[in-house]
């Protein structure tokens, strides 16, 4: 099957830095209104036959152009929230959260923020949805979640994304295209909407990126 794998338009915390992770989350901003609505046209070419979303409003906020387009219900799935923030949520001070992941990344799957989940709790509930997803028996289904959980749940489930990403970043409404099933495992197709940075200290941007695999 093919996942179209977005991550959720722009919030006021995302313009303000903040760690926003717990239900319900903010609502969409002007422009993330503005990039769901782009959605429609930017995937009119995929033969989208189920949405689903986390049950963060800003996923089904950022769905609902698409799923209204083509006279389809959004379908929750909680497992495909965001990664928590424990005891930092709505902090402007990513430093745990961000170093967390990294420790991940280099083999400490049980490091964890306080109050938050470490690499085995955030795998097993978004692979089981993602399961759950797949055994729908649809071929095509456009999936709404987050930033930090689609980079991670990509870095180590789907071939040829980590390589492809390099060190930009997914940016809200970018779009990660993979084919495969849990069984067999997932494959990247595109890559849709990823920001470089030339200085990542500095925050200068370079350009954005498309990538197909």
């Amino acid at each position: 099957m093919r996942l179209i794998l977005v991550r959720h338009g722009r919030t006021a915390s995302n313009v303000g830095l903040l760690l926003d992770t717990a239900e319900p989350g903010a609502d969409l901003d002007e422009n993330g209104l503005e990039q769901a609505a782009s959605l429609v046209e930017r995937l009119s070419h995929h033969e989208i036959e189920a949405v689903y979303t986390s049950n963060l409003v800003r996923t089904q906020q950022t769905a609902a152009p698409i799923a209204e387009s083509r006279g389809l219900e959004l379908q929750v799935l909680p497992g495909l929230r965001e990664i928590s923030a424990g005891d930092d949520e709505l902090s402007s001070d990513a430093t745990r959260y961000i170093g967390t992941m990294i420790a991940w990344g280099q083999g400490d799957p049980g490091a964890r923020v306080p109050g938050g989940e470490n690499a085995h709790e955030f795998l097993e509930r978004f692979d089981a949805a993602i399961a759950r997803i797949a055994a729908s028996g649809y071929e095509v289904v456009m999936v709404v979640s987050h930033g930090a959980a689609l980079r991670v749940w990509s870095m180590v489930r789907v071939d040829g994304f980590l390589e492809a990403l390099g060190q930009a970043h997914l940016d809200n409404t970018g779009v990660i295209v993979v084919d495969g099933s849990p069984a067999d495992g997932w494959e990247l197709a595109e890559l849709i909407g990823v920001r470089v940075y030339e200085d990542a200290e500095l925050g200068v941007t370079t350009d954005d990126t498309d990538t197909t695999a």
